[in-house]
């Protein structure tokens, strides 16, 4: 029997992280370990522990202390959902102030796939820097999604492009 695949999963602070865990119970079913680490804006939002026991991995706010074991085994995917525009701006400049971006600056730098769905206010969509970031991101590798698919207009089904995002992509 394989190994099922291990996907970190970076929840920034925007609306859908209200109801990450209707995606962490579609990301299980269809077969991944998911470590989650989350913004600190976004984790007075959710319910840690109920996630903890959900994915059976801590979820991480914080860097953890120098000779302190790795409470997550090496990801083999990167998912990004909600990313925020001020993660998307400061990833796209490798500013690394939280275990978030550390943990989306070191994928990058390590080549994994990385997959980022924004969920970011048109007002802020229209700054003149954030289609450049996003074109950065792009050209390193990461897969970004247009347009703001995480809307809350999709209700429940928000999360099916993201599930179909990562089947159309699924490593072997």
């Amino acid at each position: 029997m394989t190994e099922r695949p291990v996907l970190y999963l970076v929840v920034c602070a925007a609306g859908p992280a209200e109801h990450i865990d209707e995606l962490v119970d579609l990301l299980l079913a269809d077969g991944w370990q998911v470590c989650m680490i989350v913004s600190p804006t976004a984790a007075p939002w959710l319910d840690r522990a109920a996630l903890q026991d959900k994915t059976g991995y801590l979820v991480r706010v914080e860097w953890r202390m120098p000779g302190d074991p790795e409470p997550h085994p090496p990801a083999d995917v990167v998912l990004a959902a909600p990313v925020t525009f001020n993660t998307v701006t400061k990833w796209a400049l490798g500013i690394n102030d939280t275990l978030a971006l550390g943990v989306l600056n070191a994928s990058l730098g390590a080549g994994l796939p990385i997959f980022a769905f924004p969920h970011v206010k048109a007002e802020l969509a229209a700054h003149p820097a954030y289609a450049g970031y996003l074109t950065v991101l792009r050209e390193a590798g990461v897969v970004v999604a247009d347009g703001n698919p995480l809307s809350p207009a999709h209700g429940p089904d928000r999360w099916g492009v993201v599930i179909e995002t990562l089947r159309s992509r699924r490593l072997p």
